[in-house]
């Protein structure tokens, strides 16, 4: 986990920083365009200072003023695929996701943690797989999705507090896991067998499997995820596991790890 704001020597602490990335992060969520006062308020700013920042960063070309709102740019891009491509990521992760693709015929997802979210970094696609708009940027609710609890399955302890201090286990569905008790039961049992499911905790009809991807560090890097509406939960795991954990290995193997893969 990175260092917080609290945790960092004030002098070495660039709070404008800090408050421009709240105004670009303001506009994640499904929200495209936001007024001045939208953004004040989602960011806790004041609207001098939210004014500030917005009329800085359509300076520099990352947000575009529409009226009496204001949108992102497609620069913004550019601030992903710089993390992206100084791991070569997506060059290590895309040809290995196209061949679990081709042998599941189901959409497979490359994922960090950011946050209390699960952040989709590489995502190859077989079909439209429900009402949720799935692409490379999609954020979803960590604690709710497979491949959130590989991710937090592998924080230390003081980090998996963190996670619970700052995110609401709301019900997205009535299989959600809403109580900090029944997700560690779950985390647990991810960290004893290595992979996870979640059977419509996320979305209704919405099934899913995720193994762990490690860095050379053998630390959990990212997750890679199968997601299905069609056949119940023991079938999606008995025809995608195996290919799943084959293809973390190789994308890990990649990234300097020696992880095998298989498990439990």
């Amino acid at each position: 986990m990175t260092q917080r704001p609290d945790e960092l020597d004030q002098r070495d602490y660039v709070q404008s920083l800090e408050r421009g990335l709240e105004v670009i992060l303001a506009f994640a969520d499904h929200h495209p365009r936001l007024t001045l006062s939208e953004v004040a308020e989602s960011t806790g700013l004041s609207r001098p200072t939210a004014r500030r920042l917005l009329l800085t960063l359509e300076a520099l070309g990352y947000v575009r003023a529409e009226g009496r709102s204001f949108s992102l740019t497609p620069r913004v891009l550019a601030l992903g695929y710089a993390y992206l491509n100084s791991l070569d990521l997506t060059a290590i992760a895309q040809p290995v996701m196209e061949r679990v693709v081709s042998a599941a015929q189901e959409a497979c997802t490359l994922a960090t943690l950011d946050g209390s979210d699960v952040v989709y970094v590489n995502r190859v696609s077989a079909r439209r797989l429900s009402g949720l708009s799935l692409v490379v940027g999609t954020r979803l609710p960590a604690y709710a999705s497979a491949m959130g609890q590989v991710l937090l399955a592998d924080l230390v302890p003081a980090d998996l507090r963190r996670y619970l201090d700052r995110t609401e286990l709301a019900a997205l569905t009535p299989h959600t896991l809403t109580t900090e008790d029944a997700l560690a039961e779950r985390l647990a049992q991810v960290r004893d067998r290595g992979w996870a499911e979640a059977d419509q905790e996320l979305e209704e009809g919405l099934r899913s499997v995720a193994v762990p991807v490690r860095g050379s560090d053998g630390r959990v890097f990212a997750a890679l995820g199968i997601s299905s509406t069609a056949g119940s939960m023991s079938t999606l795991v008995e025809r995608h596991l195996a290919l799943l954990q084959d293809g973390a290995a190789e994308i890990s193997a990649g990234l300097g790890s020696d992880f095998s893969g298989r498990s439990r």
